[in-house]
Formats: structure tokens, sequence, C-alpha cells
């Protein structure tokens, strides 16, 4: 039972998905990320069946690639996007580490957080419209749950900028072993099945592990370990370079 309250609690705070509500405990938190993942398979599904509506009924490119990048926020609430934007506020402050944390927390938003996220969206669309390939966009579609993985490990892993917020919260009450061990073995789950749809995968597979290495560097080094924001600014990041790698490799294997 405990393990259904987890998977529950998961999808409550992670997606914009109607779950049904009660009294959180702490016996309920203690595998709650190992189901994170799972939000971003609820994401990458119905990212690949929207791609696979575009090709049976001849929809537009335009709107394929609009309507396909809007989904996985609208699942998610933009849970993810709000952290990218509060950790590109506090990166481009250049201030100290304090001042950065302090932004973090600030719900306000600042002029870089918006041009950061119009960058991101102009690189994602650019890399989505030429990422037509059916099998690369299977492999694509897994990356949801790929990034998922990695920022729950890093949740369990990785030192803490605070000893406060939703994320310390969720990582501190876990089964830490227990929670990296199960996404470790999904992640690898997953990367097999990102490998299975193409070789071509493997440059985004590659692409978010170096992602999850420069997370680890640039947070110990600008706040001094990791928050519930920056854990947004990663999964964004990740499924951002995992998207212009299947560019990158449907581009070659065109031309190749």
């Amino acid at each position: 039972m405990h393990m259904v309250r987890s998977l529950v609690i998961a999808f409550s705070i992670y997606s914009a998905i109607p779950v049904p509500q009660f009294e959180w405990k702490e016996e309920d938190m203690k595998y709650m990320l190992c189901f994170f993942p799972w939000v971003g398979a609820v994401a990458g599904i119905c990212f690949y069946l929207w791609n696979c509506l575009c090709v049976k009924f001849s929809v537009g490119n335009l709107c394929r690639i609009m309507v396909g990048a809007a989904l996985p926020i609208v699942i998610t609430g933009g849970i993810h996007m709000d952290g990218f934007m509060d950790t590109m506020d506090a990166l481009h402050s250049y201030g100290a580490k304090e001042k950065k944390l302090e932004i973090l927390k600030d719900p306000c938003i600042g002029a870089f957080s918006v041009i950061m996220l119009a960058v991101y969206g102009l690189l994602y669309l650019g890399a989505f419209s030429v990422t037509d390939d059916d099998r690369l966009l299977r492999a694509v579609s897994g990356g949801f749950f790929l990034s998922r993985c990695l920022s729950g490990i890093s949740a369990v892993s990785f030192p803490a900028a605070k000893k406060e917020g939703m994320l310390f919260r969720f990582a501190d009450a876990s089964q830490k072993n227990i929670v990296r061990w199960s996404l470790c073995m999904q992640g690898v789950c997953c990367m097999g099945f990102m490998l299975w749809q193409t070789f071509w995968a493997a440059a985004a597979i590659g692409m978010a592990l170096c992602c999850f290495f420069y997370y680890y560097w640039r947070c110990r080094k600008e706040f001094g370990g990791i928050t519930g924001d920056t854990a947004g600014f990663f999964v964004l990041l990740c499924e951002g370079v995992m998207m212009l790698a299947a560019a990158g490799a449907d581009v070659l294997a065109v031309t190749g």
C-alpha cells in the first residue's frame, strides 16, 4: 500500500494529472522518488503518440512541433520550467553564493530567466523540427523517463545546498540506497530501450550523462549543492540536449 501511495505522491507533486488526495506520511515518502520517472513515461508516451497522429493525419510540421513541445509542459504543470527560470536568474546574477540562493527562493522572475527560456525554447523547437525519424522519436520519448531517473539519482546522491525545501525533505525521508539502485536500474533499462530503437540514441544518452556531471559540477560551484529549483533546471537541460543530439543524429543519418 505504501508503494501505491508513493506513486500517487510522485504524480501529485511532479505532474498536473489529477490523483487521489490524502494525508502524506513519512512512510509514504520513502520510495516516492522511485516513481518520479514514471511521470516522464506518461509525457514520453503522449509525446510519441502525438507524433504518430501527425504522421497518420498529415498534420503540418509547425503544429507537430509546437503541440509536441507543449505536451510535456501541460502534463507536468510547468514545475521544471519554473525551476529552470529561477536557476537562470540566480546564475546570471553573478553574485555570492548566498545571494544566488536567495534569488532561487524569490517567486518573482527576472529578465534573464525570460531571455534564457526563450533561447532554450528556440533551440528545442528548431531541433525538434528536423527530428522526424520514427525510431529517433521513440528514443527521444524515452529521454523524458531517463532525465527523471538521473534527476532522482542526483537528489539522493548530490549534496544539498540548503537543509530545507521540498527536494531536501523528500530526499531526506527516502531510503536512499534503495531509491538510488532502483533509479539506476530503471535508467539502465531506459537506455537499453533507447538503444534498441536506434544506435543513434547513443548520442542522446551520451549528452544526458555529460549533462548529469555538468549539473553536479555547476551546482557545487555556484550554490554549494542542489535544490528543488536546480533539479527542474537539470530536467529541462537534459531533455534539451537529448533533443539536440537526436536532431544532429537525424541530419547525419540522412546525409550519410
